[in-house]
């Protein structure tokens, strides 16, 4: 056996060691670092071809691999913007440089752009939200992607464009009766607007219904000369029920077009027109019972804070205690995570035998829930890398020891001169 390779074999098991404790080193450092991904050194044979005669001692190589796919234990924050991955997937977030990683670590703030950031400066990134519109998803890619950005400037105000209202109509009224109800609406500046919808039975099985705005409505006079028109009046629809006081009329919802008393008089504000859905309308042999309507919109409030769904759904609280749905938070994947190459700041980018990075939403195919208030922490175990470490220094002084040898052979070797 050669003296020199007996000894190279020596510094290969140290410089062996010497990373194993390396890797050691890093998990204990960040034993507390949100989302971090615990480092192992794997060890493997290399091989020296021998000769007749003659042995060549080989060495080891090792190999620095990231336990990324096993996930960390949770914990609960009081920052509704703290975000846990519960499942398979990563956070999409940006740098400084525009380019796109993935990380575990959903610890973000607003910055002072508004931007949800991380502690390493890496910005959330998202879909922009359209209620009842799912975002198109570039599978393969990042492409529609924008940062998720909360700023909001002072008090904030959303006109009315939808809602609903539905009652029960007595079907034993007398053709004539009228019963009416109210809904109160927010027009483009905030201000609250009554609407009164005045439902009157015209036969049997049937109604009508007119909304009306209570502060403009005048019924008007069709008997003067010359004639006064009514004003005031958004719109009008017929209702039909069968035998068993079921609407029939399709499809169930009233247009109202308020032109004819915008701009709003003492405002100059506007109101939108207004899509009503009266589907949940019956005609039973009950009193007259409004179930008091719903509609969208808010009146001028101040933002009080910031929730996010298990969807990923991220909404902006105001002080009235509304939610407005901004964003929604994308997630991405691969399928050999422990693949992935670790960058600074606990991001992660797509490696060569990672596998091509898919992107979805939470809950959706392998994407696991997004969990609010809660952090992913380490998934190091400190008495696993104690454990370990002490093993290393063992192995560490034992290869010290054959290099030691070798060159005390050495010594032998050139004292057989003398």
């Amino acid at each position: 056996m050669s003296l020199y390779g007996m000894m190279r074999t020596g510094g290969s098991g140290m410089n062996a060691q010497a990373n194993r404790l390396g890797t050691v080193a890093e998990n204990i450092a960040n034993a507390n670092t949100t989302g971090y991904k615990r480092a192992s050194t794997e060890f493997s044979s290399l091989i020296l071809p021998t000769s007749n005669g003659s042995y060549n001692s080989g060495g080891v190589e090792t190999k620095v691999r990231y336990s990324i796919s096993e996930q960390g234990p949770t914990s609960y924050t009081t920052s509704g913007t703290d975000m846990a991955i519960s499942g398979g997937g990563f956070f999409i977030v940006s740098g400084a440089d525009g380019n796109n990683f993935l990380t575990r670590a959903g610890a973000f703030t607003p910055n002072g752009d508004g931007n949800l950031v991380n502690s390493a400066g890496y910005s959330l990134m998202g879909y922009e939200y359209q209620e009842g519109v799912d975002p198109t998803v570039v599978v393969n890619g990042f492409d529609g992607l924008s940062k998720i950005n909360l700023a909001s400037d002072g008090l904030v105000a959303k006109g009315s464009t939808k809602g609903a209202m539905g009652a029960n109509l007595n079907s034993g009224d007398a053709v004539g009766t009228e019963s009416s109800t109210s809904l109160s609406v927010f027009d483009s500046q905030g201000n609250s607007r009554l609407l009164d919808f005045v439902y009157e039975k015209t036969a049997d099985n049937t109604w009508t219904v007119q909304v009306r705005d209570r502060k403009t409505y005048n019924a008007g006079d069709p008997a003067a000369v010359p004639p006064v028109a009514a004003t005031g009046i958004l719109g009008n629809k017929t209702l039909n029920f069968d035998a068993a006081g079921k609407m029939t009329t399709t499809p169930t919802t009233i247009s109202l077009n308020a032109n004819s008393i915008n701009p709003l008089a003492g405002t100059g504000a506007t109101l939108a027109d207004l899509t009503i859905d009266l589907g949940k309308t019956t005609q039973l042999g009950y009193k007259f019972n409004p179930d008091g309507g719903s509609i969208d919109g808010n009146a001028p409030s101040k933002v009080a804070g910031y929730q996010i769904d298990k969807a990923g759904i991220v909404y902006v609280k105001y002080e009235n205690g509304d939610l407005d749905p901004r964003y929604r938070v994308a997630l991405a994947n691969v399928q050999s995570p422990d693949n992935l190459v670790p960058q600074s700041g606990n991001v992660y980018s797509q490696g060569v035998d990672s596998g091509v990075i898919v992107t979805g939403f939470a809950g959706s195919g392998d994407f696991g829930s997004i969990q609010s208030g809660a952090l992913e922490g380490s998934n190091v175990d400190i008495a696993n890398e104690l454990t370990a470490m002490i093993e290393s220094q063992r192995s560490y002084t034992a290869n010290s020891k054959v290099f030691q040898t070798g060159a005390d052979l050495l010594d032998v070797l050139v004292n057989l001169k003398r």
